[in-house]
C-alpha cells in the first residue's frame, strides 16, 4: 500500500490542532476516499469507520418511556386544573399520589406506565418521601411551567441522584456526611463551572501550579492552557509498562509523589480515565490518602468519573477523600443520553473549599462579598456549592439559575431504572458490549494489551510504538520516530481505508498511541477496523525491511541512529522529529 498523499509537514501542521478538531480533518479525508474524489486513493467501496468519538450507539429506552408516560399524567394533571382550547393550568400537590395510582389503573397498556409505577414506588419506599410532594415534583417539573426552586437542584432529585451516586460511585459505601450536588448541563458544563469559580472565589489564581494525571481528556488539558487561567500544569504520567511493549497505562509511585508537594494545588483525574480507560487501583487510591492525611492537607481534587459504572465495584475517589473531592457525573455514556446534557457536581458539605473561603484575607473576603451580596445578607456564608450555582449565572441571573426541569425528571428516572432489576441487567449488557468490540478489535489487530479487572473498555488507547518494539525491536520503532511524524498512521488510516481514530498525544498519552472509542459502531466494524490498523502497521514493517535490503542488513537502521531528531512541541504535546544533519537521536517511545 502506498504512503500517505500529504506530505510530513503538512502533517506536522494539522498535528497542531485539538484532537477533536484533528478528528474533523480525518472525517473529511476518510469521505474523500469513501466517494473516490480525484487524487485519492480510496474507491467508492471504502467504508467509513469513525471510531473518533465517544457517543453510544445504544440508548436506554425504558427511562425514556416511563417519562413519555408521565407525560401523559402531567397533562391530565394541568387539565384537570384549567382546560380551554389547549389551555391547562399549573399542576396541584394535594392528593397527586392518589390521582397517579388511578391513572396508573386506568391506562396499564401505557408504553413505560408500568415501570413509572415501580419507579415512584421505590422512591417513595427507599427514601421516605411523601408522595404527594414526590408525583408533584415529577409532574410540575416535566411540564416545565417553573424556574427550578430550589436551583442547585430539585429537592426530591438530589435525594435520588445522591442515592444513585451512592450504589454506582461509592460502593453502596458512602463517606460520612451530606452529599450536596449541583444539576449541570452535562459534564461538560460542570468542568466550566468548577474552574470558573475556583478561580472568581481566589481558591485558585492564574499562574497557580495544577497537576494532570494523564493521558486525561483533551479539555483538561486545553482548559489550564487558556490566558484566564494559564496554569502551571504538573503532569502525573501513567508510565507503567506490564513488559516489552504492553502498557499498563498505571501511575508508578514516583508520579504520584508529585502531588505531595503543597504548592500542588488542584489535580484533575478522569477515573475511569479517557483514553485508557482504567479505574485507579487501590495502590494509588492509598497514597493520594497518605499525601491528603500528611503533606498536601488542602490538595483539591477533581475527579470526573462518568465511566465508574462501567466498571464492576467502582469506588470514587469522593468516597476515599470526600474533604478534598469535587465530582463529576455525567448520565451521557451509560444511558446513550449526550443530547440530554445530564450531569452533576457533588461536593460534601464538610469540605476543605468551604474552608478556604473562611481562611481567606478581610481584602478578598470583602471583595467576595461584593460580588454574592446580592443574593443575601451574609454573603460570606454562602457555600462553594451554592456559589457555583450563582456564577454559572453571573451572580446577577442567580434567580433562573438551574438545570431544565424535565431535564432533572430524565435524571430521576434514569437514576431509579439504575435502582431496579431492569437497570442492573441493562448494564451488565452495556458492559458486555464494550467488551465484545474490545475483544474483536484485538483480534484483528493482533496487538496485546495488559489484562486489568478495572478496565471499562468504553475507550483502549493502543501505543503503537510500544507495539512496534514487542514485535519486532528497537530498530523497527528507532525506524518510525525518525522517519514519520506520530500521527501518520492516521492520515494513512483515514485516506487509505475510511477508518477514522484519534492521536493519543493529544491526550497527552504517547505520541505514537491512538484512540478507540469501543462505544460508536456496531460490534463487527471493530474486527474491520483492527484489520485496518493491522494492514497499515504491516505496510510500515514493509517500508522499514525495504529500507534495511537497500542499505544492507542493518545498516538502514544504523544510518538512521546517526540522524540528529529535531524535537518540535506542538502546544505542550505532539513531537514530531525529523532528519537534519548528523549527530543523535531522543526517542519518544516513553510515556
Amino acid at each position: 500500500m502506498p504512503k500517505t498523499s500529504f506530505t510530513r509537514e503538512q502533517i506536522r501542521s494539522f498535528a497542531q490542532l485539538s484532537p477533536f478538531e484533528l478528528k474533523d480533518t480525518f472525517i473529511r479525508i476518510a469521505k474523500a476516499a469513501q466517494d473516490g474524489e480525484p487524487g485519492q486513493k480510496g474507491t467508492s467501496q471504502t467504508q467509513m469507520l469513525n471510531a473518533g468519538r465517544g457517543n453510544p450507539n445504544w440508548i436506554a429506552t425504558g427511562p425514556r418511556e416511563a417519562f413519555l408516560a408521565l407525560g401523559h399524567f402531567a397533562l391530565s394533571e394541568s387539565r384537570r386544573v384549567w382546560t380551554a382550547d389547549d389551555l391547562g393550568g399549573m399542576p396541584e400537590p394535594a392528593g397527586s399520589g392518589a390521582r397517579f395510582d388511578a391513572f396508573v389503573r386506568r391506562h396499564p397498556d401505557l408504553p413505560g406506565i408500568d415501570l413509572l409505577r415501580r419507579c415512584v414506588e421505590y422512591a417513595v419506599e427507599r427514601f421516605g418521601f411523601d408522595k404527594d410532594a414526590f408525583v408533584h415534583e415529577l409532574t410540575d417539573s416535566s411540564i416545565g411551567d417553573n424556574y427550578p426552586v430550589p436551583d442547585r437542584v430539585l429537592t426530591h432529585t438530589e435525594q435520588v441522584v445522591r442515592g444513585y451516586l451512592a450504589d454506582e460511585l461509592f460502593g453502596g459505601r458512602p463517606p460520612a456526611g451530606n452529599l450536596s450536588l449541583f444539576a449541570t448541563e452535562g459534564g461538560t458544563a460542570a468542568m466550566c463551572y468548577i474552574f470558573d469559580s475556583l478561580m472568581k472565589n481566589g481558591i485558585l489564581r492564574k499562574g497557580d501550579r495544577i497537576a494532570l494525571m494523564v493521558p486525561v481528556f483533551t479539555p483538561y488539558i486545553e482548559i489550564p492552557e487558556l490566558d484566564t487561567y494559564a496554569f502551571d500544569v504538573v503532569h502525573v504520567e501513567a508510565s507503567r509498562f506490564a513488559e516489552t511493549g504492553v502498557r499498563e497505562w498505571r501511575y508508578p509511585e514516583e508520579e504520584i509523589e508529585k502531588l505531595a508537594d503543597p504548592s500542588v494545588k488542584l489535580v484533575c483525574v478522569v477515573n475511569p480515565s479517557n483514553p485508557p480507560s482504567l479505574a485507579l487501583g487501590e495502590p494509588v487510591r492509598t497514597q493520594l490518602r497518605e499525601i491528603v492525611a500528611t503533606r498536601n492537607p488542602n490538595l483539591l481534587i477533581v475527579t470526573d468519573d462518568v465511566y465508574g459504572t462501567f466498571v464492576e465495584g467502582f469506588r470514587s475517589l469522593a468516597a476515599d477523600l470526600p474533604r478534598n473531592t469535587l465530582l463529576v457525573y455525567s448520565y451521557s455514556k451509560h444511558y446513550g443520553c449526550t443530547g440530554h446534557r445530564l450531569g452533576v457536581i457533588g461536593l460534601n458539605d464538610d469540605n476543605v473549599v468551604d474552608e478556604m473561603l473562611a481562611n481567606l484575607p478581610a481584602a478578598e473576603k470583602e471583595r467576595l462579598n461584593r460580588r454574592y451580596g446580592t443574593l443575601s445578607l451574609e454573603p460570606e456564608k454562602i457555600r462553594f456549592i451554592d456559589r457555583l450555582v450563582a456564577d454559572s449565572r453571573q451572580v446577577a441571573l442567580n434567580h433562573t439559575a438551574g438545570l431544565s426541569l424535565p431535564q432533572q425528571v430524565m435524571m430521576v428516572l434514569f437514576s431509579l431504572f439504575d435502582l431496579l432489576e431492569e437497570g442492573r441487567a441493562y448494564k451488565e449488557r452495556i458492559r458486555g458490549i464494550v467488551r465484545r468490540r474490545l475483544g474483536l478489535l484485538l483480534e484483528g489487530a493482533r496487538m496485546k494489551i495488559a489484562d486489568d479487572p478495572l478496565r471499562a473498555a468504553y475507550y483502549v488507547e493502543l501505543d503503537l510504538l510500544a507495539e512496534a518494539e514487542r514485535v519486532h525491536g528497537k530498530d523497527f520503532a528507532d525506524f518510525l520516530v525518525k522517519n514519520y511524524e506520530p500521527v501518520d498512521p492516521l492520515f494513512r488510516l483515514a485516506e487509505q481505508t475510511g477508518v477514522v481514530l484519534l492521536n493519543g498525544g493529544g491526550f497527552d498519552g504517547p505520541e505514537w498511541s491512538v484512540r478507540v472509542s469501543l462505544a460508536n459502531l456496531d460490534d463487527l466494524d471493530y474486527l474491520k477496523i483492527g484489520h485496518q490498523l493491522r494492514r497499515i502497521f504491516d505496510d510500515y514493517e514493509e517500508e522499514w525491511r525495504t529500507a534495511r535490503a537497500a542499505w544492507g542488513e542493518g545498516g538502514g537502521v544504523a544510518a538512521a541512529r546517526g540522524w540528529r531528531g529535531e524535537e518540535v512541541r506542538v502546544r505542550g504535546r505532539g513531537f514530531g522529529v525529523y532528519g537534519c544533519g548528523v549527530g543523535s537521536s531522543t526517542g519518544t517511545a516513553a510515556g
